[in-house]
């Protein structure tokens, strides 16, 4: 499934930088992937603990989907061609530019001392350590790391503690010449020693860090990591020496493709395959190139997977495990999935408009070569969020916010996206962790759940009502931007065929890929968005049968705007501050009760939906809400359709505006020219680190912008910072934990990100392909994956992994 990814990396609000520089931690952070994004003052009595009922460690994880066997069923040899986004620009992990093809190189040929399992568990690698323990906490955290006796480099050399010294001492942010994205965790070390012998490494921290085993992985060699040229240059191309159960054997840029050869040097089991190539195939041609056999193993959206599905009903057969319903639409409950340009519903349609370009030979060869193919499924370790602005306009106003979140309906939106696939609907409750993750907790109690008459009780005391819309001019809109400025990105719209830039894995891009969470110069950024020129609409009423967002064409909403980041807004008071004393008890307690944020004087809503929209002073209360418009979005313009519904339901208008994929962060989102928009974040098994900079309060610059880090709500409080940087120093994991769960229901009540569902991950295979597919959290191992043994003569059917 094709989705958006958010970037990572340190951001300028109102401009188009990626200044990749140092955060206020002594930290900066990656432009990576994964594939995955306060003002005002938070008013919930006690948010720590404020659960839902759906929540807590009963959550169970789908689990990965990749054609289990024994390697005793698995055939030697063999080349397994795998489709990713693009050729990767750098083979060095820790660079701005580094993507999911990246990881991917990484995964199979570098050592990763700890590995996440199938629940996102950080798992000890016993190909690379014996054991990794915490041996002192006082008075300095040191950890003990004793190296696989076997485990050597390409080059012959063991690995050992220099290779540590030299990736720590290129990470840990004190030497300006190594170009580093990221360095969290390593600025934390004071030392790294050799133990008791070459096998043993000692690293002492000068502060503690809960996520010490996030740490020295990958790790490269020291010839690497040794000296800023190695680093910044020559590890983009070539690496002096690997360690994994493949080695890297070329890169062609002209061919587009990476091989990775098996690693004669390798001492753990040895790996299956005889080579194994990746392949960059952009994501609209991978039904091609899987019909033509180009590719063996390809991540892929709905529509791929509903073409696989009807090439198998032809024969009364299934499309495998895991395999997509050609009969359900992409809306859910049976709907038809919404698309845009007219395009046909369904597998059936998708292979008769196909069939029509190329003629029935073509087709009938393409559907006859799908059918060796079957589609994996399970869910992505990222969620899809609704990303509210508080930078400037209404949604600076914390009760606006509150008011768009309790509209929204999450398991319907979760239902429309997960129901038709077979997989669990259940909205996520949690921004840090995911459904089967030892952290994972449903704090979303600590906004509350759908309500339309709380909702409209909150636009009322912002002062949102009917008659404030009364006298509102045909056309004027409310919010930070009054028209469009000349030149910027909001005013001009993206030219139409842009060119594609690297996508998250399900987002088009690595963890946009992921993952993720993606940008233009991370390769997370999703693929460009077709032809035609992106444009905006206004929402219309509620369409009875279900509207087309991607037929409507559309006026652009304005752009340019309030570009002061500091501009008016209510001032922020901490939770417990005598601002929050003033509130209303019925305003302080979850949930509240119709009327209860109402001022004197005015009628509390009653429960029927608002009869049209409101205003204040005269202007209607209206958002921009920014879609990408690329052929691999129509999910996201699905449920941006049927959120448009739920907020006019309320009252409040929306100008939908869909704009190209490659200028949907760099050219709005970053830049803060948005009110409304959907795009997804990686999870991860270390949150205390890489979830802090995503909602780290933003910091004013010198220069008047304001830094954002991967803030692009610009909403963040002085409490969420102090309990992130209490929790990645904590070392008591239980603890830590429970910072963490009060964290996230700071976030929740913020309500400037509104988790909605985990995206699916859905990935065609060859039938007889082995450990491989969709894994989900879990990583791969790369030397188990293989074709199955071919079956005995009088066996029925070809070879098929389970």
């Amino acid at each position: 499934m094709s989705e958006v990814d958010a970037p990572r990396g340190r951001t300028c609000s109102r401009t188009p930088c990626f200044r990749i520089s140092r955060s206020r931690s002594g930290r900066s952070r990656a432009l990576r992937s994964v594939a995955l994004l306060t003002s005002g003052v938070l008013v919930l009595p006690v948010l720590a603990g404020c659960t839902s009922e759906e929540g807590g460690s009963e959550a169970v994880a789908v689990p990965a989907d990749i054609g289990h066997a024994g390697r005793n069923q698995v055939e030697q040899g063999g080349t397994l061609r795998w489709a990713v986004d693009s050729v990767p620009t750098t083979l060095n992990a820790f660079q701005a530019d580094a993507d999911a093809a990246t990881a991917r190189v990484a995964g199979a040929v570098l050592p990763s001392l700890f590995t996440l399992d199938q629940r996102g568990r950080p798992q000890l690698n016993p190909d690379y350590l014996e054991s990794a323990e915490l041996v002192d906490r006082e008075p300095k955290q040191v950890v003990l790391y004793k190296l696989n006796q076997e485990a050597v480099w390409t080059d012959g050399r063991e690995i050992g503690a220099p290779d540590f010294v030299a990736q720590w001492r290129a990470l840990s942010g004190k030497d300006s010449a190594y170009w580093t994205a990221r360095n969290a965790g390593y600025e934390r070390i004071e030392n790294i020693e050799r133990g008791k012998n070459d096998l043993e490494v000692r690293v002492t921290f000068a502060r503690p860090y809960a996520d010490w085993r996030s740490l020295f992985s990958p790790l490269y060699p020291k010839e690497t990591m040794g000296s800023p040229a190695s680093f910044n240059d020559g590890a983009r191309t070539e690496l002096p020496a690997t360690a994994g159960p493949f080695a890297l054997q070329k890169i062609d840029s002209d061919d587009g493709t990476v091989t990775l050869v098996r690693n004669p040097r390798w001492w753990g089991e040895p790996a299956k395959l005889d080579s194994l190539v990746l392949r960059a195939v952009p994501r609209d041609r991978r039904a091609a190139a899987l019909a033509t056999g180009a590719v063996d193993l390809a991540e892929i959206d709905r529509g791929v997977a509903d073409r696989i599905a009807v090439a198998h009903k032809d024969t009364g057969g299934g499309s495998g495990p895991g395999a997509a319903s050609a009969e359900a639409g992409e809306s859910g409950g049976g709907a038809q999935q919404e698309r845009s340009s007219g395009e046909e519903a369904g597998g059936d349609g998708l292979l008769a408009r196909e069939r029509g370009d190329a003629g029935p030979t073509r087709f009938s060869s393409d559907r006859t070569a799908l059918r060796g193919f079957v589609v994996r499924k399970s869910l992505e370790p990222a969620y899809t969020q609704l990303a509210l602005n508080g930078e400037s306009g209404p949604l600076a106003d914390e009760r606006v916010r509150r008011a768009v979140a309790r509209a929204l309906d999450r398991r319907e939106l979760a239902e429309t996206v997960l129901k038709p696939l077979g997989l669990p609907a259940k909205p996520v409750g949690s921004h840090l962790a995911l459904a089967g993750q030892p952290a994972y907790a449903d704090s979303s109690g600590a906004l509350g759940g759908q309500d339309t008459a709380e909702a409209q009780a909150l636009l009322a005391d912002a002062g949102w009502t009917r008659e404030g819309a009364r006298s509102a001019e045909s056309g004027t809109k409310a919010g930070p931007e009054k028209s469009p400025a000349a030149g910027s990105p909001a005013a001009e719209s993206p030219a139409a065929g842009s060119s594609p830039t690297a996508q998250s894995p399900a987002a088009g891009s690595p963890s946009a890929q992921s993952p993720a969470a993606q940008s233009p110069s991370a390769g997370g950024s999703p693929p460009a968005g077709g032809s035609g020129a992106p444009g905006a609409s206004q929402s219309p009423p509620p369409a009875a049968g279900g509207a087309r967002p991607g037929a409507a064409g559309a006026a652009a909403p304005g752009a340019g705007g309030d570009d002061k980041p500091g501009a008016a807004r209510p001032a922020a008071a901490p939770l417990g501050s005598d601002g929050d004393k003033a509130k209303p008890e019925a305003y302080r307690r979850e949930g509240g009760v119709p009327g209860a944020y109402a001022p004197v004087g005015t009628r509390a809503p009653g429960r029927n939906p608002v009869a049209g929209p409101l205003g204040k002073d005269g202007k209607p209360l209206s958002l921009r809400f920014v879609l990408p418009s690329g052929p691999g979005s129509e999910v996201l313009r699905t449920v941006g359709e049927r959120i448009r519904r739920m907020l006019d339901g309320v009252g409040i208008r929306t100008e939908v505006k869909k704009v190209a994929e490659d200028s949907f962060f760099k050219d709005h989102i970053a830049s803060g020219h948005y009110d409304l928009a959907l795009w997804s974040w990686p999870a991860t098994a270390y949150p205390a680190t890489d979830a802090r900079p995503i909602y780290a309060k933003p910091e004013p610059a010198t220069d008047g912008s304001l830094l954002v880090e991967q803030n692009y709500t610009r909403v963040g409080t002085d409490r969420i910072d102090q309990l992130f940087d209490e929790a990645v120093s904590e070392l008591d994991e239980r603890k830590a934990r429970d910072l963490m769960k009060q964290v996230d229901a700071r976030i929740w009540a913020a309500a400037a990100s509104i988790p909605l569902y985990q995206r699916p991950e859905l990935v065609a295979a060859k039938r007889d392909l082995a450990n491989a597919g969709a894994f989900g959290f879990s990583a791969p191992r790369y030397q188990d994956i293989g074709f199955v043994k071919a079956k005995p003569a009088h066996g029925a059917g070809p070879a098929t992994a389970e």
